[in-house]
């Protein structure tokens, strides 16, 4: 990834794209108060520098998913070939080398059972090197997903009204997905913004087709549009993983406290020997201390936290971008 200098029209783009990742660069153009072809540039340098790019994501529970959330202890001179190896992977988000290189959390969302266990009690236990594998079931998200992270918002609340689309229903079924949704789903996860004609050739439907099966996903909540962000060019280099345990009673409360937080990208209710999951994207170590000493330490009901740096991230919500 190469280093750029991030101004305030950049910054209020990421938020815009935060919002509303397929909203016309002529609509942020106009509520950003410049051109279409300024929009246009400025996100090809974003994605192009590897700052920031949408990518489409699904919300596991409305397309009758689990989410899984996977530790890996490996040796340090196998961790990174594992890493890239879960990378590779389609059912695979958010690959991080952690703590001194031994360590690889990642998410996983398999589309059967059997994919599921094929890479949780056949792949990775068989993998040379690798110490211990332990799954645990996202129940519950506070934070991240659709949501977003709040600690890159820039926009004023007249102006992200104004971006923000409608929110799918708050009831749903969850919809089985096709091969054809998994091809345009795989497809969007590569480029948020594909345009139609590229998505129809890849799923043997006509724009049409493609465009209104889109707009139902999204009204769904099955599909929605994320970010991969390169946290350093907004100021944070100190990223963490937390396993916290926290008593039962006041697993809402605190998941809702910490979800709240600006430093944390994502927080989640989890089954395992620990029961929530956070993401922390601080500005230094510093920052960091504070945080879990001033914010985690002061809430009730925290029992234990588990604390690993991330080292590298090997691969973010989207699928890798090829070389």
């Amino acid at each position: 990834m190469n280093s750029l200098t991030l101004d305030e029209l950049d910054r209020h783009l990421v938020h815009a794209l935060q919002l509303d990742g397929r909203a016309p660069f002529s609509k942020i153009a106009e509520v950003l108060g410049v051109s279409d072809q300024t929009i246009a540039r400025r996100y090809r340098r974003l994605r192009t520098t590897g700052v920031a790019r949408v990518v489409g994501a699904v919300d596991a529970p409305r397309a009758g998913l689990v989410s899984w959330a996977l530790r890996v202890r490996a040796t340090p001179d196998a961790a990174g070939a594992v890493a890239a190896a879960l990378a590779r992977r389609t059912d695979t988000y958010w690959v991080h080398l952690l703590s001194g290189g031994t360590e690889i959390t990642c998410g996983t969302m398999a589309r059967t059972p059997e994919e599921r266990d094929n890479l949780l009690l056949q792949k990775l236990p068989r993998t040379g090197r690798v110490s211990s594998v332990t799954a645990h079931a996202l129940l519950h998200l506070f934070a991240g997903g659709p949501g977003g992270w709040s600690g890159v918002h820039s926009l004023s609340k007249e102006q992200a009204d104004r971006l923000r689309p409608e929110p799918p229903s708050p009831d749903y079924e969850p919809i089985e997905l096709s091969e054809a949704d998994h091809a345009l789903l795989s497809a969007l996860s590569a480029d948020g913004r594909a345009g139609h004609a590229e998505l129809a050739s890849v799923t043997g439907w006509s724009e049409s087709t493609v465009r209104r099966r889109m707009d139902e996903l999204r009204r769904a909540g099955v599909l929605f549009y994320d970010l991969d962000m390169q946290s350093e060019a907004f100021g944070y280099h100190a990223e963490a993983r937390l396993w916290v345990s926290v008593l039962p009673s006041e697993l809402v409360a605190v998941g809702e406290a910490i979800g709240g937080h600006p430093e944390v990208t994502f927080a989640a209710a989890t089954t395992g020997p620990t029961n929530l999951l956070v993401a922390l994207a601080c500005r230094d170590t510093r920052h960091l201390y504070r945080y879990l000493t001033e914010r985690i330490g002061a809430l009730e009901g925290v029992r234990h936290v588990e604390t690993a740096p991330v080292i590298r991230t090997v691969k973010g919500a989207g699928a890798p971008l090829l070389p």
